[in-house]
């Protein structure tokens, strides 16, 4: 059928016929002004793609209708106009795709037509780790040594962009995904079949929505529903609520972007808008350049909101010249914008849409603060740091706890390195990495932290060379503007040398600590710390020997690795005494923002990005020389220990399976709160003693070859065995922290991997028991896909991170919620009991279920299907089973 609102296609240049876009103006419907600007651009991509079939006209009623249907639970399906993946979630969709292809030969369909539809991009950059620090030739070491252990992957990753159509790879050694997308890859409107649109974008990693603050509309999804948009179908949400942040006021010339966005981190987790859109408008937007938008955008997951949205306007525009954008391209996007309401003047309060509440933050009042130890949105003033980790210190185990003792607060353990005695106690940094999209992709505070390096080593202060500096940029634009402003030296001279193109540290991929460290944090059982200028800070995520982390600016990390403690008042104490006897305070090497000004504006300019960016995928030499299969078809290699073709459709047939009831299922796990996705599928180290170590060592590695559990996402085999695998686990059914859990048949205490094994043999089902948020963190298909494999049926908590949830549907696993008011303590449950979770024929959205338990209680919770979309998941067994029976038929 043909589109109903073709009517209001027009050319937008009467000189170029052929160039149309669906002028919503002419709509006439008074509803269209007063839409928050991110709904917007959802309405746009329902009327474009409405067909009567995949998007109705009711859909696009219902749109126009936001400010009543909002707080209505109405599903509304939503096609972007790009995908963008990194390798960790990259590597198992590539997997995915390659078996299913298979899957569809099998059923006797064409496997070409298992095909990108939606155009994709997918960056590697989670694969390089800090093995070496601290030398000019860190940059290369790193970057051999990933190519040396990624060889494989990377062969099948440059296999899948010639195999696939619409599908560019960027090699490594560019750049962070988020970064490369705000910096090159992002359109803001596209210019595609004959039709200009906005550009809009979902991705496989949760921060992908650091592209709001370029104001295209974009967050993360779970890697499987990822594929079915690649694939063609668009993305069945319930219409958010839209929560306006009014920014008033300027900010304090001591305060940066980071400071901004930990405060409203803070802010908007009290606030509460969790699967929200936040939009931001007000005076105080127009203060902030696109830098400090996008690094505000970046930590959207960690205040819990969908999007974290900042429409285009002037600043938007002169950002996209500024990175060496086609200037006539960019003048279509801003006339573009202008006919459909798009284009956004901060200053103009008429402007201001409806919104379902406001929430305002005088940016005036935000102080210098860090996160941390153990979560995000725990938001610490700069000023009362060492005060809080010292009350941290003694406080009861948990997010700002540790249990030590008070006679041991003051612990000090003498060791060697290097030649030299040096002494680590409670509070010690022992990582300092200037690290994460986050922040490196603005300038602001990247050259404040060369310009506070510059200050620091001409007032004669140093970095003890025990603590593991680093610095990982998120583009080559970075170093270079870095290099030409005269700082990168004075980095270098306190020990922050270039280490790579990546996530790095703030992913887990920190690498090493030296052998005496480690031995002397053992010895004392130190809380010994990481500073990072990354996103997120979980206990266990950095590195297995820093119990405390926290997230700072990146001028605040050089900062305490300059002191070697957190625990300073840099207030009142000194960094430390030069060589002449001077005390040297923070206060007298912190930039102005003056002079950081000064220096961006001489040496931010529109060739660096043209220069870096016009030879990204054809710089990488290594990459240039990868040899890769040309068949349709991948060949599996069966000794292959990173790439393995998954179960996950073995036995598929045409025909669907009847839902049936979960019987007596045994709960394989008891957790409490905020359980994350890197507590269920770690991406870090592989630990010596772990099931998937055993099963590495049984194909014959060493545990020097392990690699990291990212690394090796496209292997079911070792994935399936690192599900449950952090370190820092905490089961109730275990007095201490670990991957431990007890196989209640026998009543022996075994790796998670283990116990689920012993129960499958023997036929039991799984269910998994958890509080609030569970899944937070990273979008993670594996934290889907791991229990799954493991014969977890279903998952019965107080509340969901909203990917882990979409990705736990994706993968046929059930998510239950309790009823408002109970939960395992409520209603008395131990974990210990055998549950039978009753599946009625006829299911229906959110529908209560019986849940009974082997002790004879009964009682109900809300199982978590939103949509009519998502049962049609579930009765198929999972979305990528769907996708398969309907390419197949």
């Amino acid at each position: 059928m043909s589109n109903p609102f073709v009517r209001i296609v027009e050319p937008l240049d009467p000189k170029q016929p052929l160039k149309k876009f669906f002028n919503l103006s002419k709509l006439e419907d008074v509803r269209y002004a007063r839409l928050p600007f991110s709904i917007r651009v959802l309405l746009e991509a329902a009327i474009r793609n409405c067909d009567e079939f995949l998007v109705k006209k009711g859909d696009v009623e219902n749109i126009l209708n936001w400010k009543v249907v909002q707080h209505k639970n109405v599903e509304v399906p939503f096609k972007p106009a790009r995908v963008i993946l990194q390798d960790f979630t990259g590597v198992p969709a590539v997997v995915d795709f390659a078996a299913m292809r298979d899957a569809v030969k099998k059923l006797g369909g064409d496997p070409e037509k298992i095909n990108p539809i939606c155009p994709a991009d997918l960056v590697i950059d989670h694969s390089i780790q800090v093995d070496f620090n601290r030398r000019s030739d860190s940059l290369q070491k790193n970057q051999d040594l990933e190519f040396e252990r990624n060889k494989e992957r990377f062969e099948f990753l440059k296999w899948g962009s010639q195999a696939f159509k619409n599908m560019r790879i960027i090699p490594p050694g560019s750049g962070i995904i988020h970064q490369v997308n705000l910096e090159y890859l992002a359109r803001v409107v596209m210019d595609q079949d004959g039709y200009y649109y906005p550009d809009s974008v979902v991705g496989t990693d949760s921060h992908t929505t650091m592209i709001d603050g370029l104001g295209v509309l974009g967050w993360g999804v779970g890697g499987i529903e990822a594929e079915a948009v690649m694939l063609g179908q668009p993305i069945s949400m319930v219409l958010p609520e839209v929560v306006g942040y009014k920014l008033l006021g300027n900010p304090q010339p001591l305060v940066t972007s980071t400071d901004i966005v930990l405060t409203i981190t803070k802010h908007l987790r009290q606030v509460g808008v969790v699967g929200k859109f936040v939009e931001f408008f007000g005076p105080g937007v127009a203060q902030l350049s696109i830098a400090d938008r996008a690094t505000i955008a970046n930590m959207c997951p960690e205040y819990g909101a969908t999007a974290a949205y900042f429409p285009v306007d002037d600043i938007s525009i002169g950002y996209l010249i500024q990175t060496g954008r086609d200037k006539e391209k960019v003048m279509c996007t801003k006339k573009y914008l202008e006919a459909v309401g798009m284009l956004r003047d901060f200053k103009n309060s008429s402007q201001d849409p409806d919104f379902t509440q406001v929430v305002e933050l005088d940016l005036h009042t935000v102080v210098p603060c860090c996160s941390g130890p153990k979560r995000p949105q725990d938001k610490v003033a700069v000023s009362d740091m060492k005060k809080d980790f010292e009350t941290c210190l003694g406080a009861k185990q948990g997010f700002k706890g540790f249990q030590i003792a008070p006679d041991r607060h003051n612990s000090v353990v003498k060791f060697h390195f290097e030649g030299c005695d040096f002494e680590l106690g409670h509070g010690s940094v022992v990582i300092a990495a200037i690290t994460s999209c986050t922040n490196t992709s603005n300038p602001s505070v990247m050259l404040g932290a060369g310009l506070l390096a510059k200050k620091a080593v001409e007032a004669g202060l140093t970095v003890k060379p025990y603590i593991k500096t680093s610095l990982s940029p998120g583009s080559g634009v970075v170093t270079y503007y870095l290099r030409e402003s005269g700082v990168m030296s004075y980095l270098s001279q306190l020990g922050f040398d270039v280490v790579g193109y990546g996530c790095m540290t703030c992913i887990g991929n920190s690498g090493p600590l030296p052998e005496s460290v480690v031995e002397a944090i053992t010895q004392g059982d130190l809380v010994a710390v990481g500073v990072l200028s990354g996103n997120r800070n979980f206990e266990g995520r950095v590195h297995p020997n820093t119990r405390a982390n926290y997230l700072a600016s990146p001028p605040l990390v050089i900062a305490y690795a300059i002191a070697g403690t957190i625990r300073i008042d840099f207030e009142k104490e000194p960094l430390g005494i030069n060589a002449s006897g001077k005390q040297i305070f923070l206060k007298d090497i912190w930039p102005t923002r003056n002079e950081i000004q000064a220096v961006e504006r001489q040496f931010v300019i529109p060739g660096m990005f043209k220069e870096v960016y016009q030879k990204i995928e054809t710089v990488n030499k290594s990459w240039n020389a990868l040899d890769a299969p040309s068949d349709k078809l991948y060949t599996w290699n069966p000794k292959s220990t990173y790439i393995k073709s998954p179960p996950f459709f073995d036995g598929l047939t045409l025909a669907l399976q009847t839902p049936k009831t979960i019987e007596d299922a045994y709960v394989l796990l008891n957790f409490g709160d905020s359980v994350t996705t890197d507590h269920i599928s770690p991406a870090g180290n592989i630990a010596r003693n772990s099931p998937a170590a055993r099963y590495l060592t049984s194909r014959g590695l060493t545990p020097r070859e392990f690699n990291s559990y990212g690394s090796r996402r496209g292997n079911d085999a070792v994935m399936a065995r690192g599900t449950f695998a952090n370190i820092r686990l905490v089961n109730k059914f275990i007095d201490k922290q670990g991957p431990q859990t007890v196989h209640f048949p026998s009543g022996e205490t075994l790796d998670v991997f283990d116990a689920a094994e012993r129960y499958k043999q023997a036929g039991h089902p799984l269910i998994v028991l958890a509080g609030k948020e569970y899944g937070a963190g990273s979008s993670r298909d594996w934290a889907a896909k791991g229990p799954f494999l493991l014969g977890v049926k279903a998952v019965l908590a107080e509340s969901y991170e909203r990917i882990h949830r979409s990705n736990l549907v994706g993968m046929g696993v059930i998510p239950l919620q309790y009823l408002p008011g109970e939960d395992a303590g409520t209603l008395g449950l131990t974990g210990r009991e055998r549950y039978t979770i009753i599946i009625p024929e006829k299911l229906k959205p959110q529908m209560n279920v019986q849940i009974k338990l082997d002790t004879g209680k009964t009682f109900h919770a809300i199982m978590r299907f939103d949509t009519d979309v998502e049962l049609t998941y579930f009765h198929n067994g999972g979305i990528l089973n769907y996708m398969i029976r309907k390419m197949a038929s």
